[in-house]
């Protein structure tokens, strides 16, 4: 069943995290994010085991709080001891909130506001990751503004295709992300930044994409971002404190994806980096990386309602359930493969082949198009595998949807941690003017 938090009991039932889903369907209603607090920190203690054998005590993971971000999320982090990127006004405040610490915590985003940014300096925020020119002038005299001295790290763009999804490739010279360097324009923007006051430059960052199951991509961009911080200080005299490789470890959402070697990575990354470092005669920077989809994507189930099932003889089946691309756009946005399981008849063959279409009035509006499920009818539960990255983080209130209920689990016992909205929600910040 993919992971091994997922697995089917003696009632035919599937189990997630040692739980009867269909019984915390009953309970908590459909749709329902499921998120496994276990899982979450078994991930978070391999990737930084793996992180610090390879690079030391000094490289520590940082969380990337747009694959999930909720209040509660941050106490385990926090008590897992990583650190987080957030990319806006709000996701720094939901860490502020549930008591995360500034200084661990890097602000990044192509385009941050000015609120945004004063936020950021006025809250003890450790690093920013700044963009481009405009956004590191802002930087510059905000901090001036509070009498501080900013750390910074410029983001770059190395020029990597990692030969993944288009909308999730972030590395290419002409991303929207960060400067090139195959332009010269990011040694423009490293000698402007080393002249500016009140900022501290303390290195570069880099991020190629997301769902990369090879090492060789990773390998690449780090060799670049090396010659760039050689050429930094061939040029000005600078050598770099620190090097953040972003993230996008792949994750299997289907039986078809690789089981992926996250030590097979780092170890080439740090081969790449020793090898480099030991011909230009300079010691290695310290060495970052992100961790988002690798942390919560298995650590997550969504389970529906089936409404109705619909066959178009000569054609096609559909399965229609309570929730979609309001909880879940991932397949609308990116075409992602899911695994589909009939909840209370997981344990009987996948016989049927069908497209499970959310209840928004949209024809794009999917789940999954012609996957295999077991048969299933009214009243059915459908759960929908490895959603703990993209889904919640990207949910929204098309067709004025109420956002789901949120339930994690803890050594076999669940708590709520996001309500379900209600439409008394929906309309919280709407004014009706008197005629």
């Amino acid at each position: 069943m993919l992971h091994d938090n997922i697995t089917i009991g003696n009632n035919g039932h599937l189990y997630f995290a040692g739980m009867d889903t269909v019984e915390l369907a009953k309970k908590y209603g459909t749709p329902l994010y499921l998120v496994d607090e276990n899982k979450i920190r078994e991930n978070c203690r391999i990737y930084i085991e793996c992180v610090k054998k390879y690079f030391g005590e000094k490289s520590i993971p940082l969380f990337a709080s747009k694959s999930l971000c909720y209040l509660d999320l941050y106490r385990i982090l926090k008590e897992e001891g990583t650190g987080v990127d957030v990319v806006s006004g709000g996701e720094l405040y939901t860490a502020l909130k549930a008591g995360f610490p500034a200084e661990r915590m890097f602000f990044h985003g192509n385009n941050k506001t000015d609120e945004e940014i004063e936020y950021g300096i006025k809250s003890g925020v450790g690093y920013f990751v700044v963009d481009n020119k405009e956004e590191l002038d802002t930087v510059s005299e905000t901090a001036s503004k509070y009498g501080v001295t900013q750390k910074i790290l410029l983001r770059l763009s190395p020029g990597i295709d990692p030969h993944t999804h288009k909308a999730v490739v972030t590395g290419s010279v002409d991303s929207k992300f960060g400067t090139a360097i195959e332009t010269g324009q990011a040694m423009e923007l490293t000698k402007y930044a080393l002249k500016k006051p009140n900022v501290y430059l303390v290195g570069f960052h880099c991020h190629i994409g997301s769902q990369i199951f090879e090492h060789t991509p990773f390998s690449d961009a780090a060799k670049i971002m090396l010659q760039f911080i050689a050429d930094v200080r061939a040029e000005t005299g600078v050598l770099a404190d620190m090097l953040n490789l972003g993230g996008g470890i792949g994750v299997r959402y289907v039986e078809e994806h690789p089981e992926v070697d996250i030590d097979l990575i780092f170890r080439s990354i740090k081969n790449e980096v020793d090898n480099f470092c030991r011909k230009k005669g300079f010691e290695s920077p310290t060495i970052l990386f992100e961790m988002g989809r690798y942390i919560s994507a298995n650590a997550g189930m969504t389970l529906y309602t089936v409404g109705s099932f619909k066959s178009i003889t000569g054609y096609k089946n559909y399965v229609s359930i309570d929730g979609g691309m309001t909880d879940n756009p991932r397949y609308a946005l990116y075409q992602s493969p899911y695994t589909v399981v009939v909840a209370n008849r997981a344990n009987e063959e996948k016989s049927v082949v069908a497209t499970i279409a959310g209840r928004c009035c949209e024809s794009g509006d999917l789940i999954q198009e012609d996957v295999a499920i077991q048969p299933c009818k009214k009243g059915d539960i459908l759960a929908v595998l490895v959603t703990g990255a993209y889904n919640y983080a990207m949910a929204s209130h098309y067709n004025r949807l109420p956002k789901p209920a949120m339930v994690s689990i803890r050594d076999k016992a669940d708590r709520l941690v996001v309500r379900r909205e209600t439409y008394e929600d929906l309309l919280r910040n709407e004014i009706l003017i008197e005629s």
